[in-house]
């Protein structure tokens, strides 16, 4: 059997063809501090220049062993496009992603210029996609945040939360404007020729949400953006899921990504084995605080005997990984991958 290529092997697994083994990739950040070091840069260099943030991409790729790149890395590409500043941290020793320092004080002050994918650091990442197109060796993921989580950078969650209570539809119509961004900004990504998509509408889950303010609020934003793609889309939320998950997998997207709080045997069963999940360790948990390589292998195991169909990340790596844990990651996926997944055969 041929094994087949990183870009091949997620290209396949996203039409649900058979493949060799179940690839090692995630919808969210692995920039890992030991790439940016070994490019004698600061962390928050890689976030500026599209050489330094697909470089990091790449060499972070190629040393954990992964299959996809993925950029950008941080929340505030859009907000700071659309005016509300970037803070990047660039004098400090630390691993700091760069936030947004303005947020607008009410609804009714959002103003969103046209041609937003034109400024602040846009087109940079326009230039960062390119170089890692032309590299060729991993699939490319790009990401969005969903409209509510995106809302979030730009005006603070508490007025939309009060909001959708005493006029929902000054939320409704706002929320409708994040949506409009969204489909843009993915949309654009998808004209540049990406393999695949995520849809991060991280802050949404029913740790903040009910499940009927989900399906009145953000369930029919995302069945838009969904509609509108044509590459493969994931629709990932963190936190609880376990009670939305019917409602996510009626949203269009090609696959589901959860974080450790999911319950993915159930989810398995309620979504059944033709829907691709993806999941779903503690980034954290796992790759930065455990000391033992052989605690990972049993995590990662316990993902795939659980019904995932790829072993990711509940969210971003944090980029001060344990490579030995990283490894163990990769190499588990690998070997105890190579039997089917619920949704993916094997070659």
């Amino acid at each position: 059997m041929a094994e087949l290529t990183s870009k091949e092997r997620i290209q396949k697994f996203f039409k649900k063809e058979p493949i060799d083994t179940m690839p090692v990739f995630s919808g969210m950040g692995t920039v890992v501090i030991q790439a940016v070091n070994e490019m004698g840069v600061k962390f928050a260099q890689v976030h500026t220049t599209a050489e330094l943030l697909a470089g990091s991409a790449i060499k972070s790729s190629e040393m954990c062993g992964l299959d996809a790149v993925v950029i950008p890395y941080d929340m505030a590409t859009v907000a700071q496009a659309v005016g509300r500043g970037l803070t990047l941290y660039e004098n400090s020793p630390d691993i700091l992603y760069p936030t947004v320092p303005n947020k607008w004080e009410t609804l009714e002050a959002v103003d969103i210029p046209t041609d937003f994918m034109k400024r602040a650091r846009m087109p940079m990442v326009d230039e960062a996609f390119k170089i890692l197109l032309k590299d060729g060796r991993f699939a490319v993921g790009a990401w969005q945040l969903g409209p509510f989580t995106l809302a979030g950078q730009i005006i603070e969650l508490g007025l939309l939360l009060k909001g959708a209570k005493k006029n929902k539809e000054a939320v409704e119509a706002f929320l409708t404007k994040m949506t409009d961004i969204v489909i843009e900004s993915i949309k654009h990504y998808e004209s540049l020729g990406v393999d695949f998509l995520n849809i991060r509408e991280m802050g949404s889950g029913t740790d903040l949400l009910s499940p009927k303010m989900w399906n009145q609020l953000i369930q029919p934003n995302l069945t838009r953006i969904f509609s509108a793609l044509k590459t493969p889309a994931v629709l990932h939320i963190c936190g609880s899921t376990d009670l939305i998950v019917p409602m996510m997998n009626q949203c269009g997207a090609d696959a589901l990504s959860f974080d450790q709080k999911n319950t993915i045997t159930k989810t398995r069963t309620a979504v059944g084995n033709d829907v691709i999940v993806l999941g779903n360790f503690d980034p954290y948990g796992t790759m930065v605080q455990m000391e033992n390589p052989a605690d990972v292998e049993t995590v990662v195991k316990k993902c795939i005997d659980d019904g995932v169909d790829a072993v990711w990340p509940g969210c971003d790596l944090w980029p001060d990984v344990k490579m030995d844990n990283i490894k163990a990651w990769v190499n588990t996926t690998r070997e105890y991958g190579r039997k089917p997944s619920p949704a993916i055969k094997r070659l």
